[in-house]
């Protein structure tokens, strides 16, 4: 297929200025120059482009260009202007990017500056009255205290986005919320691509997603349902829809994820009713109704192809294969399909002739010009462009594939399928298939055993975690309300640059050895003048807490320009788990033992635990993902051997991303939670009582796997708390009765506010009206990773005074 000639923007330079005159800029992109405009070739892209469609795409860009626009703008060394033009350069480079490969409905509204449900938020006009907006267009400053903070007041909550490790600001709603429609972001968009002479699919998060995965705003009665505010927002998306049609929109797609979740026969009905009830406004428009990342349950397959003013419906038919039965049974006539056969989760390369035969499949049942290739999900939740990888062996490269690539795949399938089948791609994509699974890197046969050996037990620690705590309180001698952080110190410029040099070979090992010691000889005596009681070492030496380690695993790759979207400018580079994992030599002893040596008062060792490393990867797809788990448990568990060994006393095991990995649907949690506690309790059911086991856990939704957390046996759990408006203690309000040590977070460490010893000590107080005081730790939310060291020792001092002051009181008479 030959290239679409577009016109090109001008440069950034060149993009008109906004006036100081002008109102403040909103989250929508600055207008195009008149210039650029030009007539949609609509005909072109119908007699060009084969049914093909792509979910959606990541935002970061190849190089991280917008991470590196947004912090330049929030350190106020850029202009709003500049963070534009960058968006703007990001979003035409995409659209460029799926038209060039001859993709038929190409998504826009899938950019965000920080989060899509954000977006939404500010779509509706659901501002948290504590931010102080006074209605009209949303700006930057708004948005941006809702996803951050600002010195005044805290950020909106933050949690995982279904079972992903991307991050979303969950909207906070309740009877009074006046909604208005205030970001036209999505007209904005599509009018931009338009200018470009590319016809975009609008992609908006549906008003039953929005709903469900909203709370209630503090104060509001736990009664109070969600969904009874359906009937106000819906004359917002309608608005939306107007001037979507006006602007020349001929589709829309409505992301509807919640529809894989168990959903009750009353929120089926609202789903319906919502639907039912935008029939009008939805006249004159293709609509796509896209739910991704599992299966749809048969209930709600049926509510879902029963809606009339629906023209097509997309599904998962890599993670949701159950739904393909539910389709061979009934799909509705004259309807399309899109079929999300290429992973939009994963970085392996697509088996085209596997997908096809799903293709050809789907073709007897609703007819081949009915049938849309598409992707499983977003795109957002893998690497950008594998072109960019330098550092990958072409073998392992040959068996990979990120968006840019994905796009090329569905667009291959799309061909294939309509008769147009490129026999050199198919038959190179075969052979790579055959290379990977015949490897000699990817299998090891005592790995194998050992992992079959390890479920003949259930691995858990021979005492009682009362009778540890004593043996340990002994050992350790830490006052009540002990204090200590959560692993991670800042990593400032000159801690990164010193890694880059050293693996680029500028600096020798020794060098590095001492720059990193006196780092950690920093973090260690701050942390004892501001009287914290176990002390960690700050982690000076990694680049990322599942990096570090997969690193020194075999079975382990990395990649150099892999990154991901966490949330906001956060992204998170995954290592690609291709075979079998061992561990070679120690990975952390040196580090931990040189930083113990340093001090008397305890110090964590720090490890990333297997469920984490396994959910924070790309994993191999060629056997099931507890198999993998269980062999990276007993390379962990390897690692707290030797630390014990080294004399280290405290060994904290995180498990950050333990509930991201939760499936959607109840009937497959059981197992999954029985195997990743398991997989935790290899890694050291095998110390001695007076080793300490810590585990930590962040932004998720912990009060439904409570009793899994328990069921871990650690003996001190650290868990974010304060961003999430407290949410863990209403689980121990209710009756939950936790023997070992906690910690839930005091503050939040994702925002650069900094809470008073006041607010702090008013947060411990509310956890000891739930907790006993022997078993409460102090912590923060999660580790510091990402703050500027003025904040951390602000805040850190704040947390040791609140906790000497409760103390004080605790001990009075």
């Amino acid at each position: 297929m030959g290239q679409l000639a577009l016109q090109r923007l001008p440069p950034v330079a060149s993009l008109p200025r906004r006036p100081p005159s002008l109102p403040p800029p909103s989250l929508a992109s600055p207008s195009i120059p008149s210039a650029s405009r030009r007539p949609l070739r609509h005909g072109f892209y119908v007699a060009r482009a084969m049914s093909s469609h792509i979910v959606g795409y990541p935002r970061i860009g190849p190089k991280r260009e917008l991470k590196f626009a947004l912090e330049s703008f929030w350190d106020g060394k850029t202009s709003v202007e500049e963070l534009q033009n960058v968006a703007a350069n990001l979003r035409k480079s995409i659209w460029k990017h799926m038209a060039d490969a001859g993709i038929k409905y190409i998504p826009s509204n899938t950019f965000s500056y920080y989060d899509q449900m954000l977006d939404t938020t500010a779509m509706l006009g659901a501002v948290p009255p504590r931010y102080g907006w006074e209605g009209g267009e949303i700006g930057f400053d708004n948005y941006f205290s809702m996803a951050r903070g600002n010195a005044a007041v805290p950020a909106m909550e933050m949690t995982k986005w279904f079972d992903t490790n991307y991050h979303f600001i969950v909207p906070e709603l309740g009877p009074d919320v006046k909604f208005s429609y205030a970001s036209h972001k999505a007209v904005v968009e599509f009018k931009e691509a338009k200018a470009l002479g590319i016809d975009t699919v609008p992609v908006l998060i549906g008003p039953m997603t929005y709903l469900l995965l909203s709370k209630r705003a503090k104060g509001v009665e736990k009664s109070f349902c969600l969904l009874s505010l359906i009937d106000k927002i819906l004359p917002i998306y309608k608005e939306v829809l107007a001037d979507l049609k006006s602007a020349g929109a001929r589709w829309i797609q409505f992301d509807e994820p919640i529809l894989v979740m168990d959903l009750d026969t009353s929120q089926l009905q609202a789903f319906s009713d919502a639907y039912s009830h935008m029939e009008l406004s939805l006249a004159g428009l293709n609509v796509l109704i896209a739910t991704y990342f599992a299966d749809v349950p048969a209930e709600a397959y049926k509510t879902l192809t029963s809606l009339k003013c629906v023209t097509g419906f997309g599904f998962d038919l890599v993670r949701g294969l159950e739904t393909l039965d539910l389709i061979k049974v009934n799909f509705p006539r004259g309807k399309l399909l899109f079929a999300g056969v290429v992973d939009g989760r994963n970085i392996w390369a697509n088996d085209l002739f596997a997908s096809l035969k799903t293709l050809q499949t789907l073709e007897d049942i609703v007819g081949k010009e009915k049938v849309v290739v598409s992707t499983s999900c977003s795109l957002l939740h893998t690497a950008v462009d594998l072109v960019n990888e330098m550092k990958l062996d072409k073998e392992l490269k040959s068996w990979l594939a990120f968006a840019a690539q994905k796009v090329i795949e569905v667009n291959a399938l799309a061909k294939s399928f309509s008769g147009v089948k490129d026999e050199t791609l198919f038959a190179s994509n075969s052979m790579r298939q055959a290379s990977r699974r015949s490897s000699p890197r990817v299998t090891n046969a005592s790995v194998q055993q050992a992992v079959a050996e390890v479920k003949k037990s259930d691995h858990r620690r021979s005492t009682e975690v009362s009778v540890r705590l004593q043996a340990q309180q002994k050992k350790l001698n830490l006052p009540t309300l002990p204090t200590t952080t959560i692993g991670s110190f800042p990593q400032t410029a000159d801690l990164r640059r010193i890694r880059r040099e050293f693996k680029a070979k500028k600096i020798s090992e020794n060098e590095y050895v001492q720059a990193i010691k006196e780092e950690i000889a920093k973090v260690v005596k701050l942390q004892e003048e501001l009287g914290i009681d176990v002390l960690v070492h700050g982690e000076a030496e990694r680049n990322d807490m599942v990096e570090f380690f997969g690193e020194q695993l075999s079975g382990f790759a990395f990649t150099s320009n892999g990154w991901v979207q966490s949330y906001g400018s956060r992204g998170v580079k995954p290592p690609i788990i291709y075979g079998d994992v061992t561990r070679p030599k120690a990975m952390t002893v040196f580090w931990s033992s040189m930083a113990q040596k340093m001090t008397q008062r305890p110090m964590k060792g720090m490890l990333t635990g297997p469920v984490t490393i396994l959910n924070w990867s790309f994993v191999r797809n060629d056997q099931p993902r507890h198999e993998t788990c269980f062999q990276i448990a007993l390379a962990i568990k390897d690692e707290v051997q030797e630390l014990e060994r080294a004399g280290v006393s405290v060994i904290q095991i995180d498990e950050a991303a333990l509930r991201e990995g939760l499936p959607l649907r109840k009937s497959e949690q059981e197992f999954y939670l029985d195997w990743a506690v398991h997989a935790f309790r290899i890694t050291n059911c095998g110390v001695q009582d007076t080793t300490q086991i810590h585990t930590h856990m962040c932004y998720s939704n912990f009060n439904d796997i409570i009793h899994s957390i328990i069921n871990m046996d650690a003996d001190v759990i650290t868990i974010e708390n304060s961003r999430s408006d407290e949410k863990l203690l209403s689980v121990f309000h209710e009756g939950v009765k936790y023997g070992a040590g906690i910690g839930p977070g005091v503050y939040d460490i994702h925002s650069p506010r900094i809470p008073s010893a006041e607010e702090i000590a008013d947060r411990i107080n509310k956890m000891l009206a739930v907790l006993d005081s022997k078993v409460l730790w102090v912590n923060p939310d999660c580790g510091l990773k990402t703050r500027k060291y003025s904040e951390v020792k602000s805040a850190l001092s704040n947390m040791v005074a609140a906790a000497k002051l409760i103390r004080s009181q605790l001990n009075k008479p």
